[in-house]
Formats: C-alpha cells, sequence, structure tokens
C-alpha cells in the first residue's frame, strides 16, 4: 500500500507572515489539525493546532482575557512554526510512513511531488481509517513488517 492511497489530498495552506488570529480562525472553522506553511508553492514548515494553543494566551475568549492575552494573535506563522521538516513522496509505502511515525515525535508528514511541491498530508488518522476500511490490506501490511 502506498502513501498517495490513504493521504488527505485536500491541503490548507498559510504564509510565512499570516497572523496567529488567521490561523485560529482557520483550525476553529476547518476540521483539520495541521497546515503546511507554503510560500510560493514551496513548503517550509507545518503548524499545528497544538503549536498554536501553547503560543497563544490561554485566557483568550475568557471573562479574564486582556489586552496582552488578545497580542498573542498578532505573533506571524514563522515565529512558531515546525521547520524541522520530514516528507516522503507519494509513492513512498505506508510501511515507511508507519516508521516515521514511530521513530518521530510528529503527527503528520508531507507529501511532496517530484518537484518537492506539497501534494498532501498523512497522518496517524489517516492510516487509523484505511486501517478500518481496509483492513486486508493492512493484515499484509503488518506481515510484511514482521
Amino acid at each position: 500500500m502506498q502513501v498517495k492511497d490513504i493521504m488527505t489530498r485536500k491541503l490548507v495552506t498559510v504564509g510565512f507572515d499570516d497572523s496567529l488570529e488567521t490561523v485560529k480562525q482557520i483550525f476553529d472553522n476547518v476540521r483539520i489539525h495541521h497546515l503546511l506553511v507554503v510560500e510560493d508553492g514551496e513548503l517550509f514548515g507545518i503548524l499545528s493546532d497544538r503549536d498554536l494553543l501553547k503560543a497563544i494566551s490561554p485566557n483568550l475568549g475568557t471573562t479574564f482575557e486582556t489586552l496582552k492575552d488578545r497580542a498573542t494573535l498578532n505573533k506571524h506563522v514563522h515565529q512558531i512554526m515546525s521547520r524541522d521538516l520530514v516528507s516522503l513522496g507519494a509513492e513512498a509505502s505506508v510501511a515507511e510512513a508507519i516508521g516515521i511515525f514511530n521513530a518521530r515525535s510528529i503527527s503528520c508528514i508531507p507529501i511532496l511531488d517530484a518537484q518537492r511541491k506539497p501534494v498532501g498530508v498523512l497522518s496517524w488518522r489517516d492510516i487509523m481509517r484505511a486501517l478500518v476500511e481496509r483492513p486486508a490490506e493492512f493484515t499484509e501490511l503488518l506481515r510484511s513488517l514482521s
């Protein structure tokens, strides 16, 4: 089984200078957990919903919110994005992706085409969904891993 068979193809991207307020609005309105940071079609980083939560004040939206709390939304994507990327091509095996997830503390892998442009994202959720939807193929995969 190849990554292209199970990856998420719908990409949501942001730029270096987008504000965390913009990022928060995306995460609040779209059911995703990762944004690709792209400039001129090239991938430079990833920003997760957890990265955002670490960077903004927990008082936002509460009765305790202050101007200082609100100002945390003025930071920019480039200030908090993950730059240490691990990526795969669409032809890579799901077994290779599982190996990366097991070896690294990451929750998604950007999938790039031959020109290193993002064409998809693979998360452990994609793998779990495929496991449920395509159990026979995963039985073969598990045999090959042992």
